[in-house]
């Protein structure tokens, strides 16, 4: 099943039911799960590890070291899930730190020229259209999709079930269920749409877009916003991440 022009290191784990293809390179201490499909002139390198069912494209780069100018050396790691389909030219950057990892679920979308940085954790279900960039330290939820050219700053975080348009610029964190657009991105509505492909019933959405104007359409101080949510919204699991996210969030909320 491997091209006879792969390289592939003594020490790699590359299972029997893993395709490698023309001209690609399998560093010493990278682990495969079974039935991964390399296509040509992919390079994985580093401690990286990728699960079962995952397929890379032609040019893609995994767990080379990070760009990160506070690198020092040691041991970092690059962790990749499930069913992942990373698509051609994309980079995924180990961490920085000794210790520290980079880390994709499972069951996500990367399009072509997308790039992953250092210590960036991405989750579950997300969908990355071509050329959306994540800076260091980035923490992407569940069911996120990003627009094509997006740029997110490092250190942010953008919540789960949220949209970024395409070409926009993320500086602060993006809230759960939240579409957000601009240049700087700024949020424009609820995102409704993807809530409702991914299973949300009525009740929830109704209680999303009311969370949505506390936040963002009566002037409310970001304290106040969140103490109407809590006393005027019915509890649940979804209201409480939302809460729970602004609370904690260390850049601040996406205006």
């Amino acid at each position: 099943m491997n091209h006879s022009s792969a390289v592939i290191a003594e020490g790699a784990v590359v299972p029997a039911s893993c395709s490698v293809g023309p001209f690609s390179v399998i560093g010493p201490n990278v682990v495969l799960g079974e039935n991964c499909v390399i296509h040509s002139h992919v390079v994985i390198d580093g401690h990286t590890t990728i699960g079962e069912g995952n397929e890379i494209y032609p040019f893609a780069s995994i767990g080379m070291k990070s760009q990160d100018l506070k690198w020092k050396g040691g041991v970092t790691r690059t962790n990749i899930g499930d069913r992942n389909t990373i698509r051609e030219y994309v980079s995924v950057h180990s961490a920085t730190g000794d210790g520290e990892f980079t880390a994709i679920g499972n069951d996500n979308y990367i399009l072509a020229y997308c790039h992953i940085a250092h210590n960036v954790i991405v989750g579950n279900r997300v969908v990355m259209s071509n050329l959306a960039t994540l800076a260091g330290h980035v923490v992407v939820g569940d069911h996120v999709v990003l627009g094509g050219m997006a740029g997110i700053h490092q250190f942010c975080r953008v919540g789960r079930n949220a949209m970024v348009g395409g070409c926009s610029k993320v500086t602060q964190d993006v809230p759960p269920f939240m579409l957000a657009d601009g240049n700087p991105a700024e949020i424009r509505m609820i995102n409704k749409v993807g809530l409702e492909r991914n299973g949300l019933g009525e009740t929830v959405i109704r209680s999303i877009k009311k969370a949505y104007r506390f936040l963002y359409r009566e002037g409310n101080t970001l304290a106040a916003a969140l103490a109407k949510i809590e006393a005027d919204i019915p509890p649940s699991p979804e209201i409480q991440h939302l809460v729970d996210f602004a609370r904690t969030s260390p850049r601040g909320l996406t205006k």
